[in-house]
């Protein structure tokens, strides 16, 4: 009886697990979900226009902060523009000029994004260290503004 109920709580734990991961994938994704201002805790951000028809307009600015032996605050960073192709919740794209660079933007529940980064800093054109893996939260909704292409 208790390997049973033991089997029966890993089953009931892998199971809760499973739903909860496939909840995060969906269908889809309103334009306005997607428009707006993510950025991440170090202060790297992502502005996203949907232009509809599965594109988006999109922005990064990175950095990576540092300090100096000397103690003075430093950053290395980096840019990149470009369109992005979205299909359900996932968007990917290649930054202009970096074509070892593949950026793809994952769009979860709560006003949060998961980026992951193919290519190193250098394939993406980006400062030493510079890198736009991670979690990015909305901080605004509005149209973004663009400085580039």
């Amino acid at each position: 009886m208790k390997k049973l109920l033991s089997f029966l709580c890993v089953f009931a734990f892998f199971f809760a697990l499973a739903t909860e991961a496939k909840s995060q994938n969906r269908k889809a994704v309103s334009g306005a979900e997607v428009t707006g201002t993510f950025r991440d805790v170090s202060g790297s951000e992502f502005r996203i226009l949907a232009r509809g028809k599965g594109k988006l307009r999109v922005a990064f600015s990175g950095i990576y902060p540092y300090k100096m032996a000397n103690g003075e605050a430093m950053a290395h960073t980096g840019e990149a523009f470009g369109t992005a192709f979205i299909e359900g919740d996932t968007a990917t794209f290649t930054p202009e000029d970096a074509e070892k660079c593949t950026i793809t933007l994952k769009f979860l529940r709560g006003g949060k994004m998961k980026v992951t980064q193919k290519g190193n800093d250098a394939d993406c054109g980006f400062g030493h260290n510079v890198s736009a893996d991670g979690t990015y939260k909305k901080v605004s909704g509005a149209k973004p503004k663009f400085s580039a292409p």
